[in-house]
Protein backbone atom coordinates (compact mmCIF):
# COMPACT_ATOMS: atom_id res chain seq x y z
CA UNK A 1 0.00 0.00 0.00
CA UNK A 2 3.13 2.27 0.72
CA UNK A 3 4.59 1.70 -3.00
CA UNK A 4 0.90 2.70 -4.45
CA UNK A 5 0.00 5.67 -2.52
CA UNK A 6 3.14 7.16 -2.03
CA UNK A 7 2.40 7.39 2.39
CA UNK A 8 4.86 6.08 4.22
CA UNK A 9 4.74 3.17 6.09
CA UNK A 10 4.58 4.44 9.74
CA UNK A 11 1.43 6.39 8.92
CA UNK A 12 -0.31 3.39 7.41
CA UNK A 13 0.72 1.68 10.42
CA UNK A 14 -1.00 4.54 12.56
CA UNK A 15 -4.18 4.10 10.55
CA UNK A 16 -4.64 0.22 11.04
CA UNK A 17 -3.84 0.87 14.80
CA UNK A 18 -6.56 3.53 14.92
CA UNK A 19 -8.86 1.14 12.60
CA UNK A 20 -8.08 -1.81 14.92
CA UNK A 21 -8.90 0.13 18.30
CA UNK A 22 -12.62 0.62 17.53
CA UNK A 23 -12.53 4.24 18.82
CA UNK A 24 -15.75 5.50 17.80
CA UNK A 25 -14.33 9.36 17.90
CA UNK A 26 -11.08 8.24 15.79
CA UNK A 27 -13.29 6.56 13.03
CA UNK A 28 -16.12 9.37 13.15
CA UNK A 29 -16.99 11.24 9.95
CA UNK A 30 -16.90 14.03 11.38
CA UNK A 31 -13.53 13.67 12.90
CA UNK A 32 -10.38 15.90 11.08
CA UNK A 33 -8.16 13.28 9.57
CA UNK A 34 -5.31 15.68 10.72
CA UNK A 35 -4.70 16.29 14.41
CA UNK A 36 -5.25 19.36 15.50
CA UNK A 37 -1.76 21.14 15.41
CA UNK A 38 -0.12 18.31 13.57
CA UNK A 39 1.32 18.96 9.77
CA UNK A 40 4.16 21.29 9.26
CA UNK A 41 3.48 25.31 10.08
CA UNK A 42 3.26 27.62 7.06
CA UNK A 43 6.07 29.37 5.42
CA UNK A 44 4.99 32.47 6.36
CA UNK A 45 4.97 31.79 9.98
CA UNK A 46 8.46 29.63 9.98
CA UNK A 47 10.09 32.45 7.78
CA UNK A 48 8.19 35.73 8.25
CA UNK A 49 8.95 38.86 6.12
CA UNK A 50 9.05 36.01 3.17
CA UNK A 51 6.06 37.06 1.26
CA UNK A 52 7.15 40.75 1.74
CA UNK A 53 10.54 40.04 0.58
CA UNK A 54 9.18 38.22 -2.66
CA UNK A 55 6.71 41.05 -3.64
CA UNK A 56 9.84 43.50 -3.18
CA UNK A 57 11.18 41.16 -5.97
CA UNK A 58 8.56 40.94 -8.08
CA UNK A 59 6.49 44.46 -7.84
CA UNK A 60 5.97 46.43 -11.34
CA UNK A 61 6.75 49.37 -8.39
CA UNK A 62 10.21 48.26 -8.44
CA UNK A 63 11.14 47.61 -11.85
CA UNK A 64 13.59 49.13 -13.96
CA UNK A 65 15.78 50.83 -10.41
CA UNK A 66 19.36 50.38 -9.94
CA UNK A 67 18.25 48.83 -6.54
CA UNK A 68 16.49 46.06 -7.55
CA UNK A 69 18.42 42.79 -8.23
CA UNK A 70 16.61 41.42 -10.35
CA UNK A 71 16.43 44.85 -12.44
CA UNK A 72 18.46 42.84 -15.53
CA UNK A 73 17.05 39.26 -15.25
CA UNK A 74 14.44 37.13 -16.15
CA UNK A 75 11.86 37.16 -13.29
CA UNK A 76 11.78 33.23 -13.20
CA UNK A 77 10.81 30.58 -10.93
CA UNK A 78 14.52 29.58 -10.43
CA UNK A 79 16.05 32.98 -9.56
CA UNK A 80 13.46 34.02 -7.61
CA UNK A 81 14.50 31.43 -5.20
CA UNK A 82 17.93 32.42 -5.36
CA UNK A 83 17.14 35.49 -4.87
CA UNK A 84 15.40 35.05 -1.56
CA UNK A 85 18.00 32.34 -0.48
CA UNK A 86 20.93 35.37 -0.93
CA UNK A 87 18.37 37.17 1.92
CA UNK A 88 18.75 34.45 4.22
CA UNK A 89 15.58 32.56 3.12
CA UNK A 90 15.25 28.60 2.56
CA UNK A 91 12.77 28.01 0.11
CA UNK A 92 12.49 25.96 -3.31
CA UNK A 93 11.84 27.09 -6.64
CA UNK A 94 8.44 25.28 -6.56
CA UNK A 95 7.10 26.99 -3.48
CA UNK A 96 7.66 30.16 -5.11
CA UNK A 97 5.13 29.35 -7.78
CA UNK A 98 3.03 28.61 -4.80
CA UNK A 99 3.25 31.62 -2.62
CA UNK A 100 3.03 34.04 -6.21
CA UNK A 101 -0.82 32.00 -7.02
CA UNK A 102 -1.75 33.14 -2.89
CA UNK A 103 -0.13 36.87 -3.56
CA UNK A 104 -2.32 37.07 -6.49
CA UNK A 105 0.65 37.15 -9.23
CA UNK A 106 0.08 34.95 -12.14
CA UNK A 107 1.89 35.21 -15.95
CA UNK A 108 1.07 37.51 -18.29
CA UNK A 109 2.16 38.74 -21.96
CA UNK A 110 2.11 42.34 -22.84
CA UNK A 111 -1.21 44.07 -24.37
CA UNK A 112 -1.30 46.06 -27.28
CA UNK A 113 -3.54 48.95 -25.38
CA UNK A 114 -1.38 51.96 -24.64
CA UNK A 115 -2.46 54.38 -27.62
CA UNK A 116 0.51 56.30 -29.55
CA UNK A 117 0.17 59.81 -29.33
CA UNK A 118 -2.81 61.53 -28.64
CA UNK A 119 -6.26 59.79 -28.76
CA UNK A 120 -8.24 61.49 -30.99
CA UNK A 121 -11.40 63.78 -29.62
CA UNK A 122 -14.28 61.80 -31.03
CA UNK A 123 -12.53 58.90 -30.51
CA UNK A 124 -15.71 57.59 -28.55
CA UNK A 125 -18.48 58.62 -30.16
CA UNK A 126 -17.15 56.79 -33.25
CA UNK A 127 -17.09 53.75 -31.19
CA UNK A 128 -20.17 54.37 -30.67
CA UNK A 129 -21.74 54.88 -33.93
CA UNK A 130 -19.71 52.10 -35.46
CA UNK A 131 -21.73 49.80 -32.86
CA UNK A 132 -25.25 51.32 -33.43
CA UNK A 133 -24.80 50.62 -36.87
CA UNK A 134 -24.14 47.16 -36.73
CA UNK A 135 -26.49 46.51 -34.45
CA UNK A 136 -29.58 48.25 -37.07
CA UNK A 137 -27.55 46.07 -39.83
CA UNK A 138 -27.86 43.16 -37.78
CA UNK A 139 -31.47 43.64 -36.89
CA UNK A 140 -32.47 44.07 -40.10
CA UNK A 141 -31.00 40.78 -41.37
CA UNK A 142 -27.71 42.75 -43.64
CA UNK A 143 -24.63 41.06 -43.34
CA UNK A 144 -21.54 43.27 -41.36
CA UNK A 145 -18.23 42.33 -42.14
CA UNK A 146 -15.14 43.23 -40.49
CA UNK A 147 -12.06 43.44 -42.51
CA UNK A 148 -8.40 43.85 -42.89
CA UNK A 149 -4.78 42.36 -43.67
CA UNK A 150 -2.75 40.50 -42.23
CA UNK A 151 0.69 40.68 -42.05
CA UNK A 152 3.36 39.45 -44.32
CA UNK A 153 4.30 35.75 -43.57
CA UNK A 154 7.33 34.31 -45.14
CA UNK A 155 6.81 31.59 -47.35
CA UNK A 156 9.20 28.78 -46.43
CA UNK A 157 10.75 27.15 -43.90
CA UNK A 158 11.18 29.30 -41.20
CA UNK A 159 10.60 29.86 -37.87
CA UNK A 160 7.13 30.12 -36.79
CA UNK A 161 6.88 31.57 -33.15
CA UNK A 162 5.02 29.57 -30.81
CA UNK A 163 5.38 25.63 -29.77
CA UNK A 164 4.05 22.08 -30.53
CA UNK A 165 3.79 18.33 -29.19
CA UNK A 166 6.52 16.36 -30.60
CA UNK A 167 8.75 13.44 -29.53
CA UNK A 168 11.63 14.44 -27.38
CA UNK A 169 14.14 15.64 -28.57
CA UNK A 170 12.60 15.68 -32.29
CA UNK A 171 11.56 19.37 -32.80
CA UNK A 172 11.23 20.61 -36.86
CA UNK A 173 14.76 21.83 -38.21
CA UNK A 174 14.42 25.36 -39.69
CA UNK A 175 16.53 27.62 -41.65
CA UNK A 176 18.82 29.71 -39.52
CA UNK A 177 18.26 32.92 -40.74
CA UNK A 178 14.91 34.67 -42.01
CA UNK A 179 15.43 36.36 -45.25
CA UNK A 180 12.90 35.92 -47.78
CA UNK A 181 13.71 33.05 -50.08
CA UNK A 182 13.15 35.12 -53.88
CA UNK A 183 11.65 31.74 -55.47
CA UNK A 184 8.82 31.63 -52.61
CA UNK A 185 8.26 35.22 -51.97
CA UNK A 186 5.56 35.99 -48.94
CA UNK A 187 1.96 35.31 -48.39
CA UNK A 188 -0.43 38.58 -47.64
CA UNK A 189 -3.46 37.04 -46.07
CA UNK A 190 -6.68 39.26 -46.49
CA UNK A 191 -9.57 38.38 -44.38
CA UNK A 192 -13.16 39.23 -44.54
CA UNK A 193 -14.66 38.47 -40.57
CA UNK A 194 -18.74 37.79 -41.13
CA UNK A 195 -19.57 39.21 -37.39
CA UNK A 196 -23.02 37.83 -37.33
CA UNK A 197 -22.62 34.67 -39.02
CA UNK A 198 -19.18 34.16 -36.83
CA UNK A 199 -17.27 32.86 -40.44
CA UNK A 200 -14.28 33.84 -42.21
CA UNK A 201 -12.94 34.05 -45.45
CA UNK A 202 -9.03 34.75 -46.22
CA UNK A 203 -7.30 35.79 -49.51
CA UNK A 204 -4.12 34.54 -49.67
CA UNK A 205 -2.70 36.77 -52.38
CA UNK A 206 1.10 36.80 -53.40
CA UNK A 207 1.47 40.57 -55.10
CA UNK A 208 1.15 43.98 -53.12
CA UNK A 209 -1.63 44.90 -50.76
CA UNK A 210 -3.45 47.58 -52.40
CA UNK A 211 -6.83 48.65 -52.29
CA UNK A 212 -7.86 46.71 -55.55
CA UNK A 213 -6.65 43.26 -53.74
CA UNK A 214 -8.59 44.53 -50.55
CA UNK A 215 -11.79 45.04 -52.40
CA UNK A 216 -11.42 41.74 -54.36
CA UNK A 217 -10.93 40.13 -51.16
CA UNK A 218 -14.33 41.41 -50.28
CA UNK A 219 -15.58 40.17 -53.80
CA UNK A 220 -14.44 36.65 -53.71
CA UNK A 221 -15.88 36.48 -50.24
CA UNK A 222 -19.44 37.36 -51.68
CA UNK A 223 -19.38 35.21 -54.09
CA UNK A 224 -17.68 32.19 -51.90
CA UNK A 225 -19.84 32.33 -49.06
CA UNK A 226 -21.41 36.11 -48.37
CA UNK A 227 -24.15 35.92 -51.17
CA UNK A 228 -25.25 31.75 -49.92
CA UNK A 229 -25.89 33.44 -46.79
CA UNK A 230 -27.56 36.70 -47.81
CA UNK A 231 -29.35 35.77 -51.08
CA UNK A 232 -31.85 39.00 -50.95
CA UNK A 233 -29.37 41.10 -49.48
CA UNK A 234 -29.76 44.86 -50.40
CA UNK A 235 -27.06 46.30 -48.29
CA UNK A 236 -23.48 45.68 -46.87
CA UNK A 237 -21.95 47.54 -43.64
CA UNK A 238 -18.32 46.77 -43.98
CA UNK A 239 -15.98 48.12 -40.82
CA UNK A 240 -12.36 48.62 -41.78
CA UNK A 241 -8.90 50.33 -40.14
CA UNK A 242 -8.71 54.05 -40.98
CA UNK A 243 -5.65 53.02 -42.19
CA UNK A 244 -3.77 50.83 -45.40
CA UNK A 245 -4.68 49.60 -48.51
CA UNK A 246 -8.64 49.93 -47.23
CA UNK A 247 -7.96 53.38 -45.27
CA UNK A 248 -10.33 56.01 -45.36
CA UNK A 249 -8.34 58.56 -47.46
CA UNK A 250 -7.44 56.61 -50.12
CA UNK A 251 -9.61 57.37 -53.61
CA UNK A 252 -8.48 53.85 -55.44
CA UNK A 253 -10.41 52.13 -52.58
CA UNK A 254 -13.53 54.19 -53.07
CA UNK A 255 -13.85 54.12 -56.57
CA UNK A 256 -13.20 49.94 -56.20
CA UNK A 257 -16.00 49.53 -53.89
CA UNK A 258 -17.65 51.83 -56.53
CA UNK A 259 -17.49 49.02 -58.87
CA UNK A 260 -18.38 46.39 -56.85
CA UNK A 261 -21.63 48.02 -55.46
CA UNK A 262 -22.18 48.47 -59.25
CA UNK A 263 -21.64 44.99 -60.36
CA UNK A 264 -23.86 43.59 -57.30
CA UNK A 265 -26.26 45.91 -56.71
CA UNK A 266 -25.12 46.50 -53.20
CA UNK A 267 -25.82 49.71 -51.21
CA UNK A 268 -21.97 49.30 -49.27
CA UNK A 269 -21.57 51.29 -45.99
CA UNK A 270 -18.18 51.76 -44.12
CA UNK A 271 -17.14 53.08 -40.82
CA UNK A 272 -13.45 52.98 -40.06
CA UNK A 273 -11.73 52.88 -36.68
CA UNK A 274 -10.94 56.12 -35.53
CA UNK A 275 -6.64 56.31 -35.95
CA UNK A 276 -4.41 54.34 -33.25
CA UNK A 277 -7.51 51.79 -32.76
CA UNK A 278 -6.91 48.91 -35.37
CA UNK A 279 -7.14 46.17 -32.75
CA UNK A 280 -10.47 47.13 -31.67
CA UNK A 281 -11.51 45.83 -35.07
CA UNK A 282 -13.24 42.26 -34.84
CA UNK A 283 -11.52 40.55 -37.23
CA UNK A 284 -8.13 41.49 -34.92
CA UNK A 285 -9.74 38.89 -32.17
CA UNK A 286 -12.47 36.86 -33.43
CA UNK A 287 -10.33 34.96 -37.03
CA UNK A 288 -6.25 36.22 -37.20
CA UNK A 289 -5.91 35.46 -33.27
CA UNK A 290 -7.38 32.10 -33.91
CA UNK A 291 -5.09 31.63 -37.35
CA UNK A 292 -2.15 32.32 -35.42
CA UNK A 293 -2.80 29.69 -32.61
CA UNK A 294 -3.68 27.24 -35.26
CA UNK A 295 -0.63 27.73 -36.65
CA UNK A 296 1.97 28.32 -34.32
CA UNK A 297 5.41 26.26 -34.27
CA UNK A 298 4.67 25.02 -37.80
CA UNK A 299 6.98 26.67 -40.68
CA UNK A 300 4.60 27.89 -43.52
CA UNK A 301 6.66 25.98 -45.98
CA UNK A 302 4.39 26.57 -49.16
CA UNK A 303 1.35 28.71 -49.99
CA UNK A 304 -0.65 25.27 -50.12
CA UNK A 305 0.39 24.94 -46.48
CA UNK A 306 -0.37 28.07 -45.33
CA UNK A 307 -4.20 28.13 -47.38
CA UNK A 308 -4.55 24.21 -45.38
CA UNK A 309 -3.47 25.73 -41.83
CA UNK A 310 -6.13 28.50 -42.53
CA UNK A 311 -9.03 26.81 -43.32
CA UNK A 312 -8.78 24.22 -40.61
CA UNK A 313 -8.93 26.87 -38.07
CA UNK A 314 -12.05 26.34 -36.02
CA UNK A 315 -12.96 27.30 -32.38
CA UNK A 316 -15.07 26.19 -29.47
CA UNK A 317 -17.47 29.13 -30.59
CA UNK A 318 -18.13 27.51 -33.71
CA UNK A 319 -15.37 30.17 -36.22
CA UNK A 320 -15.33 28.29 -39.60
CA UNK A 321 -12.61 29.87 -41.77
CA UNK A 322 -12.84 29.16 -46.20
CA UNK A 323 -9.77 30.36 -47.63
CA UNK A 324 -8.07 30.66 -51.23
CA UNK A 325 -5.25 31.37 -53.09
CA UNK A 326 -5.16 34.36 -55.19
CA UNK A 327 -2.32 34.08 -57.52
CA UNK A 328 -3.28 37.96 -59.58
CA UNK A 329 -0.75 40.69 -59.35
CA UNK A 330 -1.89 44.00 -58.14
CA UNK A 331 -0.16 46.57 -59.34
CA UNK A 332 1.22 49.77 -56.79
CA UNK A 333 0.57 53.23 -57.24
CA UNK A 334 -2.66 53.46 -58.92
CA UNK A 335 -3.93 57.07 -59.29
CA UNK A 336 -7.45 57.75 -59.49
CA UNK A 337 -8.43 61.31 -60.93
CA UNK A 338 -10.52 64.26 -59.44
CA UNK A 339 -13.34 63.67 -62.61
CA UNK A 340 -13.27 60.13 -61.43
CA UNK A 341 -13.41 60.44 -57.97
CA UNK A 342 -16.37 62.70 -57.99
CA UNK A 343 -18.35 60.94 -60.36
CA UNK A 344 -18.60 58.19 -57.29
CA UNK A 345 -21.99 57.74 -55.78
CA UNK A 346 -20.47 58.70 -52.84
CA UNK A 347 -22.81 60.33 -49.42
CA UNK A 348 -21.21 60.47 -46.22
CA UNK A 349 -23.02 60.40 -42.71
CA UNK A 350 -23.69 63.79 -40.39
CA UNK A 351 -21.25 62.57 -38.17
CA UNK A 352 -17.42 62.02 -39.65
CA UNK A 353 -18.29 61.59 -43.07
CA UNK A 354 -14.78 61.36 -43.46
CA UNK A 355 -14.84 57.98 -41.22
CA UNK A 356 -18.52 57.30 -42.00
CA UNK A 357 -20.14 57.15 -45.73
CA UNK A 358 -22.39 54.77 -48.08
CA UNK A 359 -21.45 54.01 -51.78
CA UNK A 360 -24.47 53.45 -53.68
CA UNK A 361 -24.77 51.46 -56.70
CA UNK A 362 -24.69 53.89 -60.11
CA UNK A 363 -27.29 51.69 -61.91
CA UNK A 364 -30.17 50.90 -59.90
Amino acid sequence: MSHISGVSRSVITTGVKEIKSGDPEILSANTPIRRKGAGRKPITETQPGIKEALNHLVCEATYGSPENPLCWTTKSLRTLAEELQKEGFRIGYRKIGYLLQEMGYSLQTNQKMNQVGEAHPDRNEQFEHINQKVKKFCAEGFPVISIDCKKKELVGNFKNTGAEYARKKQALKVLDHDFPLPELGKAAPYGVYDIPANEGFVNVGISADTAQFAVASIRNWWYSMGIKRYPSAKRLLITADGGGSNGSRSRLWKTELQAFANETGLEISVCHFPPGTSKWNKIEHRMFSQITKNWRGRPLETLQVIVSLISATTTSTGLKIQCQLDENRYEKGIKVSDSEFDSLRLVGDEFHPNWNYTISPLYD
